[in-house]
């Protein structure tokens, strides 16, 4: 039987760009459709000189220049970036694409996002199949109605060059169950077109990055006593990530909720990016600083030895795609807070293994946070379910097997 050959578009991917959930999805995907002895080669954007150029042995990688224009920003962190710079990646890429599919070396094309532009406009010609994963869809909605009008205008090209590709696609890929009617609405596909396969976490990766005990040494190294609660939130510091509102929340609690309001309580924010300024001023403002560790960007094991370490998960997202970071908080047996954004309903189930609240609401996500630090004895059980959802429905085992169970059904259609 021939070897499967499948070229995948993205703009980052980890190691190379650092860490993100786009990043961390393609860096998956590539690996492991690898390890079923698929041939794989990952089109994205050039490394910087200091970045690795390798993510994994059995992956061949293909570099198109990304050329940032002037104040645009950083590379695929802003909304001019994104709707400049991003959609000429694309062309470039779905270029080499095609250049593959019509040299005979490659049978499927796998694109995320506007990466896949370039094929999309050639896809009538070309023989191999076109799968597009939009990813989080955030060009189509807005996060903060103040600003909704002027951010959609300034996401119009990107918004163009992503429907472009889902009217090209012969699937489209949604994330989860809970994000296939934004799917079908803002791409105007139908929902015959639409397959939901669901990002997903490597548990014996997870398993091997952190224990219990390193859990207790990050809290101990960072000054956090042994009784103190600890709350979690990982996430690019951006606007949209609803940090802001967790602050809020925060200092509410601390005015009326039992161990929160006798200073018995840290909040670490993993990871970086433009808000930061903003969020470390209103920090100040809500005299909460005494209780927040900003802890940046961290390398993996350092990240989930703080899954280990603490007693809440919050992500107080206002958009969301899929949320790995959720996932791997649940990988690692925490009880979570989350809102009812993008895939989250499908990975958080209130009175399972979690509470999910209206995002942009900080007295819905003070209550629930409230709620969860009134009740210790269930987060431990909140916990182990969650790890449970996981191992069932979000293993990487299961997303692969589905991943190429479609590339085989569009190739012998």
């Amino acid at each position: 039987m021939k070897r499967l050959r499948v070229a995948i578009t993205a703009r980052s991917v980890f190691p190379i760009h650092g860490m993100g959930g786009l990043e961390r999805s393609v860096y998956d995907l590539a690996r492991h459709l690898a390890r079923r002895d698929v041939q794989v080669t990952l089109i994205t954007r050039t490394p910087s000189a200091a970045a690795p150029d390798v993510i994994h042995p059995d992956v061949r990688l293909a570099f198109v220049p990304y050329r940032t224009f002037p104040f645009a920003g950083r590379r695929g962190t802003t909304v001019i970036d994104r709707s400049t710079a991003y959609p000429l990646f694309g062309a470039r890429a779905g270029a080499l694409a095609a250049s593959m599919v019509e040299a005979g070396t490659v049978d499927i094309v796998h694109g995320f996002g506007a990466s896949v532009l370039g094929y999309a406009r050639r896809r009538a010609q070309l023989a191999a199949p076109l799968v597009l994963n939009p990813q989080g869809l955030e060009e189509f909605g807005a996060t903060d109605p103040a600003r909704a009008r002027l951010k959609r205008i300034a996401y119009l090209p990107l918004r163009r060059a992503v429907l472009a590709c889902a009217a090209a696609a012969d699937a489209v890929i949604a994330t989860d169950h809970a994000l296939e009617p934004a799917v079908r609405q803002h791409l105007g596909v139908p929902g015959s077109k639409v397959s939901t396969i669901p990002n997903a976490l490597d548990l014996n990766d997870v398993d091997a990055l952190a224990t219990a005990a390193d859990g207790v040494r990050i809290r101990q190294d960072a000054g956090i006593r042994a009784d103190d609660v600890v709350l979690l939130s990982v996430g690019r510091l951006e606007e949209n990530k609803g940090f802001d509102v967790l602050a809020h929340a925060l200092a509410a609690l601390r005015e009326h909720s039992g161990r929160l309001a006798h200073g018995q309580w840290r909040w670490v924010i993993v990871g970086a990016g433009p808000a930061k300024g903003r969020l470390e001023r209103l920090v100040a403002e809500l005299r909460l600083a005494p209780h927040v560790l900003f802890a940046g960007q961290l390398p993996d094991r350092a990240l989930h030895a703080w899954y280990e370490g603490v007693d809440l998960f919050v992500h107080p997202t206002l958009y969301e795609g899929s949320s790995l970071v959720t996932l791997e908080a649940m990988a690692h047996r925490r009880a979570c807070v989350v809102t009812d954004a993008g895939g989250l309903p499908d990975k958080v189930h209130p009175g399972v293994n979690g509470w999910i609240v209206k995002p942009g609401d900080p007295a819905a996500l003070a209550a629930a946070i409230s709620g969860a630090l009134a009740q210790p004895e269930r987060l431990n059980g909140m916990g182990r379910a969650g790890r449970e959802i996981v191992e069932h429905t979000f293993s990487w085992e299961a997303a692969v097997t589905d991943t190429i169970r479609l590339y085989e059904r569009l190739l012998r259609a």
